[in-house]
């Protein structure tokens, strides 16, 4: 009769694990399903609203000056790419070199707080970032630069280009690297011609993925670099026009020819931010694939 019981009380904890199961798959494909939906929601009105002032004009012709209408916006287009490029070319070598020697290299008692102290930048809003590099660069040499904001973005850059390629590294088999020393390849070559290129596709992914976090930042954008001359198309000594305070500058203007621009603005920055989450998807299963294989 005990065995009975026994049987019974098993069974009943069974279905019940069976029952809690399922309402946690239910929940959780409701929940991925609201997150597309949002995501969907929010590039279908971007679309439909900014679709109509989208034209080849609106992408080569350079921004009109305050209280003019028909511009576009080409120099905000390259003052984008010329402060997410330098940012990039400071934080991708750096975040990188750090992930390595933490990784490979430091002893625990030293990766650990380098670990920590990233994941704590990372976390620091990006206004706060913005205000200590106004204080660092634009106050000292009195007026804002694209390469005072570039030292901003490469800020918010550094934490998660580290960060994600220090879980890249850790995922390279260690087989791989037990076969190097085995035949009497130094540690640092080791390094250098094995794990390195064994999670080059993953390294890559988490830089492209920075370079999208920050292409779209607006607080940075606005404390130090919101004044351009309109002849100022490259020079990053000064300040540059950039897509993200377009939007906000034409967001704020009362015409609606502007409103419109701005959702044009938008709908390029989205398609810029899509396109570099889906090479740095494709990167990253392209990698997948190489260390599983």
């Amino acid at each position: 009769m005990s065995s009975e019981s026994a049987l019974l009380r098993r069974s009943e904890g069974l279905r019940r694990r069976n029952r809690v199961n399922r309402v946690v798959e239910i929940s959780s494909t409701i929940a991925a399903l609201f997150a597309v939906a949002v995501l969907l929601i929010v590039v279908g009105s971007v679309l439909t609203k900014g679709v109509d002032a989208l034209s080849i004009h609106f992408l080569t012709t350079p921004t009109a000056l305050f209280g003019e209408e028909g511009g576009g916006i080409s120099n905000a287009i390259v003052g984008t790419a010329i402060v997410v490029a330098s940012a990039a070319a400071m934080a991708i070598p750096v975040g990188l070199l750090v992930a390595i020697y933490t990784t490979e290299f430091a002893p625990s008692r030293i990766a650990h707080p380098v670990r920590f102290v990233l994941d704590v930048l990372n976390g620091v809003p990006t206004i706060v970032t913005a205000i200590f590099v106004a204080g660092l660069i634009v106050i000292p040499q009195g007026h804002q630069s694209g390469f005072a904001l570039s030292v901003a973005l490469a800020i918010v850059m550094l934490p998660i280009v580290s960060r994600t390629a220090q879980e890249v590294l850790a995922l390279v088999p260690s087989t791989l690297k037990e076969a190097a020393h085995a035949l009497g390849i130094a540690r640092w070559r080791t390094t250098v011609r094995v794990t390195i290129p064994t999670a080059a596709g993953g390294l890559i992914t988490g830089a492209l993925l920075a370079i999208a976090r920050v292409a779209g930042e607006t607080a940075p954008v606005i404390i130090l670099c919101s004044i351009f001359g309109q002849g100022n198309l490259t020079d990053p000594s000064q300040g540059l026009a950039t897509i993200p305070f377009f939007i906000f500058r034409s967001s704020e203007a009362p015409s609606p020819s502007a409103h419109t621009e701005a959702w044009a603005a938008a709908l390029v920055l989205i398609a810029l931010v899509l396109g570099l989450n889906l090479v740095a998807r494709a990167f990253y299963t392209r990698s997948r694939r190489r260390m599983e294989g």
